[in-house]
């Protein structure tokens, strides 16, 4: 890597500055960087240059005021992490990633950048808030990235799939019992019960597709056995397997919008209570299934097959 290019913004005239700032970027090659030196906060820059060139650098404080800002801006050698391989490194992550309302599941592969843009939430400040989760002593947490693709397999099965067979069909006649007593005055409940409906559905029939082919394909090219029923490549199936959560993960959505982000009416009965709860339940358990199969299995299984 090269000296930095060194700008002192203060020096140029102002309708010039954000010219020579980014004709100095273009200049420098991968892997290198510019400085710039400035008497505010230059963060009105960032959001033009991530505009402008798209999520192609990092941006670092060297000096934070109050009087001097100093910033290295390196330009990547190549793409940043998406918010998907965030969250599989890391659980702390994760949790600060939920927190912020960041999907990382359905919308797992977005670099940071854009997951940010989307929300409305401040770049920067998220960037630091994902560092300082750095500092947290991590408790007891199992290891995913870890698990062999065939355990994460008997887990998923076991744990995330056993919690939607438990719990949709309970959930399905709360939906439709609500619907049944409080939807016509209350319109919103019946489009609840219907997505409810939609998700059963769609989840029944891809957790048979993941369990009967999906799941022992990958069992058995984990074992190196070359053995493909339908398909000629995994990522055929996996390609399916995601679209299958966009769709399930867009109806939670909806379900969280039509609920008010599952705030429950001062005047509620006890049904529409349980119904909110458990709906809320749900999509916990239903954001870390789909995060587990999208951003950490099915990577592993794209990997065996390229080996």
């Amino acid at each position: 890597m090269s000296t930095p290019v060194f700008i002192n913004v203060t020096l140029i005239e102002p309708k010039l500055k954000h010219p020579a700032i980014f004709d100095a970027f273009d200049s420098i090659t991968a892997g290198n960087a510019v400085v710039i030196h400035n008497d505010h906060d230059p963060k009105p820059l960032y959001y033009q240059l991530l505009g402008e060139r798209g999520n192609c650098f990092s941006w670092t404080y060297l000096s934070n005021g109050p009087e001097i800002w100093e910033v290295e801006i390196k330009k990547h050698d190549s793409k940043s992490e998406t918010v998907g391989e965030i969250a599989a490194k890391d659980m702390r992550k994760a949790e600060l990633l939920k927190r912020l309302g960041i999907d990382f599941c359905c919308g797992g592969k977005k670099s940071i950048e854009e997951a940010c843009i989307e929300k409305g939430l401040d770049v920067i400040r998220v960037k630091k808030e994902l560092e300082e989760t750095d500092k947290i002593v991590a408790g007891a947490q199992l290891d995913f990235n870890s698990f062999t693709p065939s355990f994460l397999v008997d887990y998923i099965v076991n744990v995330h799939h056993g919690f939607v067979n438990k719990n949709l069909p309970m959930i399905y006649d709360l939906s439709q019992k609500v619907a049944e007593h409080h939807g016509p005055s209350n319109p919103f409940l019946i489009e609840i019960a219907k997505m409810v409906n939609e998700v059963q559905c769609e989840l029944t029939t891809h957790m048979k597709k993941e369990e009967q082919i999906l799941f022992p394909t990958i069992k058995l090219m984990e074992s190196g056995t070359d053995v493909k029923v339908g398909f000629e490549s995994v990522f055929e199936p996996i390609n399916v397997m995601e679209r299958d959560h966009d769709i399930v993960g867009n109806l939670m959505k909806d379900i969280r919008r039509l609920t008010n982000d599952y705030s429950v009416p001062g005047n509620a009965c006890n049904s529409i209570k349980m119904l909110y709860f458990k709906l809320e339940e749900f999509e916990s358990d239903l954001f870390q299934h789909i995060h587990l199969e999208n951003n950490i299995l099915f990577p592993k299984a794209k990997a065996l097959e390229i080996k």
